[in-house]
C-alpha cells in the first residue's frame, strides 16, 4: 500500500493512499478556492501572519434594559479602554483637559466638531493637531490587526488616504516621506474636507477598538431606548447575543403570545415607556386606552403609578392614563395567562390562576390556602363565576392588540436580528455565556427538566429550548408544535425550571394586590446557592465542552448590590455576573451602574461604571462614564490568535492547504495556472 508524506510545519505525517481518499475529495473542492502551488501559498503565508498577531480585544455586555444612551456610550469608549490608549500614547504630553476633548471627539464626532467650530479661533491648526493625533490613536488601535483587514473596515471615501497616513513611518521632520505626509493632511484641511475626515476615522477608532461584542441579553424594558439598542446592534460589525427573559418575552408578544404582549404592555406602562412602543415599534395603543379610560373612569387607580423613576417624565393627565391603561393590561395579563396554564398543565401553574381564589364579599385572596387582605378589590372586569373568561371588549381589544405586534414591520426585523445572532448560550475562547442560570438540583447537581414527555438537562436543555423558540418563527412548524413553542415561550418568562427565570413562582399579582409582603417573595433556585461552588462551576463547563486552563461562566440577570457588599466575582473567578445595572431603576439599590468586561491579548478585565448621565453632557462638558477597572485575570505570557477559537480552526485550514500542496506537487491534483 502506497503511503504518502505529508509535511506539517517541522513534522511529517504518514497517510496511506486509503486514509487520504477522504482528503482528497475535500481537497478537491478547496482547490477550487486555491488553483494552484502560488496561490495555496500566499494564503498559508498570509493565514500564519494572523495566527501570530496579537488576540484582538472582545467586549462583554448584559441587561442594557433599554438604556439607549449609556449602552451606546459603553460601546464607544469601549468600556474605557479607548481613553486608556489615548493615555498610553499622549501620557503627560498632553494636558488632562487636551486628553479629555480628544477622548470625547473620538466618541461623538460629528456632535463635538460642532461645539469646537463654534469657539475654535484657529480651525486650521485644530485640524492640524487633531488629524496627527487621531492618526496616532488609529495607528495603536489597528495594530493588532493585518492589513487587509483593516483595508475592509475602511470607509470608502478615504479608504485610501487613511491607508497611507496609517502605514506611514517618519524618519525625521526633513524626511520626504514625512513631507508626503504632510502635505495629505494639509490638503484634507484646503479641500475642506477635514470634518469628514474626521468623523471617518473616529468611527474606525471605535470600530477597532473592540473586534468582537457579546451581549448576555436584556435589551428590552425599563428604559426607553430598546428598539434605538437594536437598530445599533443590527448594524454592528460583529455581535452575538445570548437571550435575556426579557428580550423572550417581546418574541412572545411579536409571535402573537397574548400574555406575552399584555405582559411587555404592562411592564412598559409601569415605567412610563411609551417610546418605544408607539415611536419605536408602531404599537397602536389608543384601543387600550379608550377602554381603560372608559372602564376606570372612576377609579383612582393607585396602584398602578408609573415607576418613581419616570414620574418626572409625564405630567399629570398622562400619569392618570398610564395608570388606568396600567390596570386594564394586568387583569387581562391574569386572564391570558390562565388560559396557557389550562391547556399546558404540563407547566405545573395551576396554583397561579389567582383571580378565581379572590373573595369579593371579604376583600380576600386565598393563596396557598391562607387567606390575605387585598388593597384593591374594584376589578369590574374580573366575573365571580367566570374569573379567568375575556370580556367582549377585552376579548376584542386583545385581537386589536395582537394583530399590532404581529404587523409591526420593525419589531419583525428586530427579532430576527435577534434569532440570527442569538442563542440560548454561546461558547467564546473558553467562556460559557448564558443570561441567567443552568437550573440544579439542591445538591448541585444538573437538574432534569421534562419537554413534552422527554428529560433535558445542561447543554442538552439549552440546545432544546433554543430550538423550541425557533420552531415559534419558522414558517415549516406544524401548528401543534408552532401552538407549544409559543405558549413555552411564555413559560420562559415565569417557569421556575426555565433557565431564564429559574425561581419558584413569579408574584405579579401578589405584588399589585396583597398587602402581606411576605407573599411578595420569589425563591430563587439552587443555582443562585450553588454559582459560587468551584466545583459545581467545573462541572458546568465540562457539561457545556468548555475547554481550556483559564476557562470562565459569564452571565448576567441578577443586578450586583454593591452597596450590600455582593461582588460579581464568584467560585475563584471562574464565574463572573456582570449585571450591575444599566438601568436607573436598579441604581438606586446596586449603587452602580453596570459592569462589563473585556478580554484582550493579556487578560480579562472587569470594568465597574458609575450612573451615565447623558450624552448631551458628554459632548458639552466632556464627562465620559466613571469607570474603575479590576483586573481579573492577567496572562502570563500574552494571547495571540492561534490561542483563540478562530485560530483553531485558521491552523486547521494551515494544515489542509499544506496537503493540498502535496497533493499538487505530487500529482494527486492538477494545477490550474
Amino acid at each position: 500500500m502506497r503511503q504518502i508524506i505529508v509535511m506539517e510545519g517541522t513534522n511529517l505525517n504518514i497517510l496511506s493512499e486509503e486514509e487520504i481518499k477522504d482528503d482528497l475529495r475535500y481537497l478537491q473542492l478547496l482547490a477550487q478556492s486555491y488553483p494552484n502551488i502560488a496561490e495555496a501559498s500566499c494564503e498559508i503565508i498570509n493565514l500564519e501572519a494572523i495566527l501570530n498577531l496579537p488576540k484582538p480585544t472582545e467586549h462583554f455586555i448584559s441587561d442594557p434594559h433599554g438604556e439607549s444612551e449609556a449602552f451606546n456610550h459603553v460601546l464607544r469608549n469601549a468600556s474605557g479602554y479607548v481613553k486608556r490608549k489615548v493615555e498610553e500614547i499622549f501620557g503627560p504630553t498632553l494636558r488632562k483637559t487636551e486628553k479629555k476633548e480628544l477622548c470625547t471627539l473620538i466618541y461623538y464626532p460629528e456632535a463635538k466638531l460642532q461645539l469646537i467650530k463654534a469657539s475654535e479661533e484657529n480651525l486650521s491648526d485644530f485640524y492640524i493637531i487633531t488629524l496627527n493625533q487621531l492618526i496616532k490613536v488609529l495607528r495603536e488601535v489597528s495594530s493588532k490587526y493585518t492589513r487587509s483587514k483593516i483595508r475592509k473596515d475602511l470607509p470608502g471615501d478615504f479608504g485610501y488616504i487613511i491607508e497611507e497616513l496609517l502605514h506611514e513611518s517618519h524618519s525625521g521632520v526633513g524626511d520626504t516621506r514625512h513631507q508626503y505626509y504632510n502635505v495629505i493632511v494639509q490638503t484634507i484641511i484646503d479641500t475642506q474636507r477635514a470634518d469628514h475626515f474626521i468623523v471617518a476615522i473616529c468611527n474606525l477608532i471605535q470600530r477597532l477598538a473592540i473586534d468582537r461584542l457579546h451581549l448576555l441579553g436584556d435589551i428590552f424594558d425599563r428604559g426607553p431606548g430598546a428598539h434605538l439598542i437594536m437598530d445599533t446592534l443590527c448594524n454592528y460589525h460583529h455581535f452575538d447575543i445570548v437571550w435575556g427573559n426579557h428580550d423572550i418575552d417581546w418574541f412572545g408578544a411579536a409571535a402573537g403570545n397574548r400574555a406575552c404582549i399584555a405582559n411587555v404592555l404592562r411592564l412598559s406602562l409601569r415605567y412610563g415607556n411609551l417610546a418605544t412602543l408607539e415611536d419605536g415599534y408602531g404599537i397602536n395603543l389608543l384601543p387600550l386606552a379608550t377602554f381603560a379610560m372608559e372602564t376606570y373612569k372612576d377609579d383612582p387607580c393607585e396602584l398602578f403609578g408609573v415607576s418613581s423613576m419616570a414620574k418626572d417624565q409625564h405630567d399629570e393627565k398622562t400619569k392618570r392614563l398610564i395608570a388606568q391603561m396600567h390596570k386594564a393590561i394586568t387583569i387581562i395579563q391574569f386572564k391570558e395567562e390562565a388560559k396557557i396554564i389550562d391547556r399546558r398543565p404540563e407547566f405545573e401553574m395551576q396554583g397561579r390562576k389567582m383571580l378565581e381564589h379572590i373573595y369579593f364579599n371579604n376583600g380576600t385572596c386565598f393563596i396557598d390556602g391562607n387567606e390575605y387582605e387585598m388593597r384593591d378589590t374594584f376589578l369590574p372586569t374580573v366575573s365571580k363565576h367566570v374569573p379567568n373568561e375575556l370580556s367582549e371588549e377585552e376579548e376584542l381589544l386583545m385581537a386589536k392588540l395582537e394583530h399590532s405586534f404581529r404587523t409591526s414591520d420593525k419589531l419583525q426585523r428586530h427579532v430576527q436580528c435577534l434569532l440570527t445572532h442569538g442563542s440560548m448560550y454561546s461558547i467564546s475562547n473558553s467562556n460559557l455565556m448564558y443570561h441567567a442560570s443552568v437550573p440544579l438540583n439542591e445538591d448541585g447537581t444538573l437538574k432534569e427538566v421534562d419537554i413534552r414527555g422527554k428529560k433535558y438537562k445542561g447543554i442538552a436543555l439549552m440546545k432544546k429550548i433554543g430550538h423550541l423558540v425557533r420552531e415559534a418563527f419558522n414558517d415549516d412548524t406544524p401548528k401543534d408544535r408552532k401552538d407549544f413553542a409559543r405558549d413555552y415561550i411564555w413559560y420562559l418568562w415565569c417557569g421556575k425550571n426555565s433557565p431564564l427565570f429559574d425561581k419558584d413562582k413569579m408574584t405579579t399579582f401578589e405584588r399589585y394586590f396583597i398587602k402581606d409582603h411576605s407573599t411578595h417573595i420569589e425563591t430563587k433556585g439552587h443555582y443562585y446557592t450553588h454559582n459560587n461552588d468551584e466545583k459545581v462551576v467545573d462541572m458546568i463547563l465540562d457539561n457545556f465542552c468548555v475547554e481550556g486552563k483559564h476557562r470562565h461562566i459569564i452571565n448576567g440577570h441578577t443586578p450586583v448590590k454593591v452597596l450590600k457588599g455582593e461582588t460579581p466575582i464568584k467560585a475563584n473567578g471562574k464565574l463572573l455576573v456582570i449585571d450591575g445595572g444599566f438601568s436607573r431603576a436598579y441604581q438606586p439599590e446596586t449603587g452602580i451602574a453596570g459592569y462589563t468586561l473585556t478580554f484582550h491579548s493579556r487578560g480579562l478585565d472587569l470594568v465597574q461604571h458609575q450612573p451615565f448621565h447623558s450624552a448631551e453632557e458628554a459632548i458639552r462638558k466632556g464627562d465620559d462614564i466613571k469607570s474603575s477597572t479590576q483586573i481579573v485575570e492577567m496572562n502570563s505570557q500574552r494571547m495571540f490568535v492561534k490561542d483563540t477559537d478562530k485560530g483553531k480552526t485558521l491552523l486547521a485550514k494551515v494544515d489542509n492547504l499544506k496537503k493540498l500542496l502535496y497533493a499538487y506537487r505530487n500529482g494527486f491534483i492538477k494545477e490550474i495556472k
